[in-house]
C-alpha cells in the first residue's frame, strides 16, 4: 500500500514537472538561451568594453626599444664619403613618449564606445522582444491546434455513439438506409477532419520547437498560455523610441569629435641609450635626448563646416523617423485595442450560440433515440455546433494573438 502511494505521488510529481516544462515560459526561455543573435550582441558589448581599455592604454606612456646599426667600409679608397657616413653608425635606444591629450577628447572617444554599447544593448532588447513575440505567436497557434484536436475528438466520439444507435434503428426500419448512409458520410468526414487537424498540430508543434532550438518530436498537451494584457509604458520611456534618442546622442558626440580635430595637438618624448659611429671615444657615447612636438590646424578647405552640414542632415533624418514612429505607434495601439474589444464582444455572442446549440443537440439526441427526429435535422444541428465551436476557437486564438501584439510594446 505504501509503495503504491509513493508511486502515485511520484507520478503526479512527474506530470506536474512535465506540465511546467512545456508551458509558454519554458519555450521562451529556451529560445532566448539558444538564440545566436542575442549571443552575438553580448559578444559585441564585451568587445566594446575591451575597446575602451585599448583607448585608455593608447594615452598612457609608450615605451619602445630600438636599435639601428650600419657599417660603410672604404676599400682601396672606394666607398661612401666618410664625411657623410663616418664609416658607420650604431645605436640602441629606449624611448618613452606620451601624447598630451585634452581630457575632453578622451571623454568624447570613450563616449563613442559607450553609445555604441547603449545602441547594441537597446537593439538586443528589441530583438529579445521580437523573439518573445514570435515564440508566443507560434505557441498560441499550436495551442489552438490542440483545442481543435480535442474538440473534434469529442465530436467524433459523439457521432460514433449515435452511429451505433442509428444503425440499430435502421435495421428495425425506423430510419431509412439513406439516412444511415448520410450520417455515416458525416462520421467519415469527421474522422478525416480529425486526421487533418492532427497533421496541422504536428507541423505547428515542430515549428515551435524549431524556433526555440529544441530537438523534440514527442507530442505534448500544451497548457493554456498565461497571457494577460500588460500596461504600456510612456512612449518616451519605450525601448523602441530610445533607439532614436541614442542616435541623436551619437550625432551630438560626432560633432564634439569634429571640434576636437581642430584643437592643437602635442606630444613629448624622451630617450636614453647608446648612439655612436665608433670613430672617437665610443665608450663615451651613452646619452639621452628629449623633445616636444606641436601641431596646430590652420586651414583645411572648410572641411569642418562640411562635416557639420552632414551631421545636421543626419539629425533631421533621425527626427523624421522618430516622428513617423510615434504616429505609427499611436495608430497601431489604437487599432489593436479596438480589435481586442470587438473580438471579446464577439466571443461573448459565440458562447451564447454554443449554449443554444448544445441544448438543441441534447434535445435532438433524445428525439433521435425514439425515432422522432429526421437524421438531416440532427446533422444540421451537429454542423451548427461544429461551426460555432470552431469560430470560438478561432476568435479565442485571435484574442490571444492581439494581446501578444500589444504586449510586444510594453518595454
Amino acid at each position: 500500500m505504501r509503495k503504491t502511494l509513493l508511486f502515485f505521488i511520484f507520478l503526479l510529481s512527474a506530470l506536474s514537472c512535465l506540465a511546467q516544462r512545456n508551458n509558454l515560459d519554458f519555450y521562451i526561455s529556451h529560445a532566448l538561451k539558444n538564440s545566436p543573435l542575442l549571443k552575438d550582441y553580448q559578444n559585441q558589448m564585451a568587445s566594446n568594453s575591451i575597446d575602451s581599455l585599448l583607448l585608455k592604454a593608447t594615452y598612457k606612456p609608450q615605451v619602445n626599444a630600438s636599435s639601428t646599426n650600419f657599417y660603410a667600409p672604404t676599400i682601396n679608397g672606394i666607398g661612401y664619403d666618410q664625411v657623410i657616413t663616418n664609416g658607420g653608425g650604431y645605436n640602441a635606444l629606449v624611448t618613452v613618449s606620451k601624447s598630451i591629450t585634452d581630457s575632453k577628447k578622451v571623454a568624447a572617444q570613450l563616449a563613442t564606445i559607450q553609445l555604441q554599447n547603449e545602441g547594441i544593448k537597446n537593439t538586443s532588447t528589441i530583438s529579445e522582444q521580437d523573439l518573445k513575440k514570435s515564440i508566443t505567436a507560434q505557441y498560441i497557434i499550436t495551442f489552438g491546434d490542440i483545442q481543435q484536436l480535442n474538440f473534434n475528438k469529442e465530436v467524433l466520439t459523439l457521432l460514433k455513439e449515435e452511429e451505433q444507435l442509428l444503425k440499430a434503428f435502421t435495421e428495425k426500419n425506423v430510419y431509412r438506409q439513406t439516412d444511415y448512409l448520410t450520417f455515416l458520410v458525416i462520421l467519415q468526414q469527421q474522422e478525416l477532419l480529425l486526421k487533418q487537424v492532427n497533421i496541422q498540430y504536428q507541423n505547428d508543434y515542430a515549428t515551435l520547437n524549431y524556433l526555440c532550438g529544441i530537438n523534440d518530436t514527442s507530442k505534448v498537451n500544451l497548457p493554456t498560455p498565461a497571457i494577460e494584457l500588460q500596461p504600456l509604458p510612456q512612449i518616451s520611456n519605450s525601448i523602441f523610441l530610445k533607439q532614436f534618442d541614442i542616435q541623436s546622442l551619437k550625432l551630438a558626440n560626432s560633432k564634439a569629435l569634429v571640434d576636437l580635430i581642430y584643437r592643437p595637438k602635442a606630444s613629448v618624448y624622451i630617450d636614453a641609450g647608446y648612439n655612436s659611429t665608433l670613430t672617437y671615444q665610443p665608450y663615451k657615447n651613452f646619452g639621452t635626448s628629449f623633445g616636444i612636438s606641436v601641431s596646430v590646424p590652420i586651414y583645411d578647405g572648410k572641411q569642418r563646416k562640411m562635416q557639420y552640414d552632414k551631421l545636421t542632415f543626419a539629425e533631421k533624418t533621425t527626427t523624421d523617423y522618430k516622428n513617423f514612429f510615434i504616429n505609427q505607434y499611436n495608430q497601431q495601439i489604437a487599432q489593436l485595442t479596438q480589435q481586442l474589444l470587438s473580438t471579446e464582444g464577439l466571443i461573448l455572442e459565440i458562447n451564447k450560440q454554443i449554449k443554444y446549440s448544445e441544448s438543441l443537440i441534447i434535445a435532438e439526441r433524445k428525439l433521435l433515440q425514439t425515432g422522432d427526429l429526421r437524421v438531416a435535422d440532427f446533422v444540421i444541428a451537429i454542423n451548427n455546433y461544429l461551426n460555432a465551436k470552431n469560430l470560438l476557437t478561432q476568435n479565442t486564438i485571435n484574442r490571444l494573438q492581439i494581446i501578444n501584439q500589444i504586449n510586444y510594446w510594453n518595454r
